[in-house]
């Protein structure tokens, strides 16, 4: 099993996980514009506590967006900085990927899905579906996409639970909520999930050089996301 160290600060929250063999480990802190101040000690701590150094890493995972420009851009400056240290791969995970994966507990049955809404501002969300696996991972079933909370695009999934989570859900009532079992808006992404989400794409190589890792934003118009977030 690999050692990999997940990094997410794609929204409010501040977090991170290692993953050891079948353990995870997590620090996770709901810290909005606290990303800078909060990550690096994290990191650190993290890493002294469990007695394992950068180079005994395996990868580095990191939420990718869609998310808080900011965010994005701090994640990526510290994940490629540790990456060209460590001479480390990384590997992207969908924040809103992760947003579901933190959203899954024991109490959801397979093949429920979840729909993942990040609010983007602007009067818009970022959002996608996702299908809970028999082994217990959130697996992509739309394309990503910004839009209007009411233009959410909607899958034929009658008879199955339907969970909406993320702060896009703060619009509810410009959306088909009538169509959700459960929707939790304060549910947030954990590099716990980004972790468990990281470790079937390490297995099957879909990890990237530092200097190859992107964010990825949906809005094309990234200077003006800026002057906002």
């Amino acid at each position: 099993m690999p050692r990999l160290l997940a990094i997410d600060t794609s929204t409010e929250a501040c977090s991170v996980a290692l993953l050891d063999g079948s353990r995870i480990v997590e620090r996770f802190f709901e810290a909005p514009r606290e990303h800078v101040q909060r990550l690096l000690p994290m990191i650190d701590e993290l890493l002294t506590e469990n007695h394992i150094s950068l180079r005994d890493l395996d990868a580095i995972a990191f939420g990718c967006g869609p998310g808080s420009f900011t965010g994005l851009r701090i994640c990526l400056g510290v994940v490629q900085g540790l990456a060209f240290g460590a001479n480390l791969p990384v590997i992207p995970v969908s924040t809103l990927a992760a947003l579901a994966q933190s959203a899954v507990t024991s109490s959801l049955s397979k093949e429920s899905y979840l729909f993942s809404a990040i609010d983007a501002r602007m009067d818009e969300i970022y959002c996608g579906w996702f299908r809970l696996g028999a082994d217990g991972l959130v697996v992509a079933e739309s394309e990503e996409r910004v839009c209007a909370p009411e233009l959410m695009p909607m899958l034929d999934v009658s008879g199955a639970d339907c969970i909406g989570v993320g702060s896009g859900w703060n619009y509810a009532a410009r959306m088909q909520a009538q169509r959700f079992a459960d929707i939790s808006a304060a549910q947030l992404p954990h590099a716990a999930a980004v972790a468990a989400l990281a470790l079937p794409l390490w297995h099957a190589g879909k990890h990237f050089s530092a200097d190859e890792a992107q964010p990825v934003y949906l809005r094309n118009d990234v200077a003006w996301k800026k002057s906002i977030n």
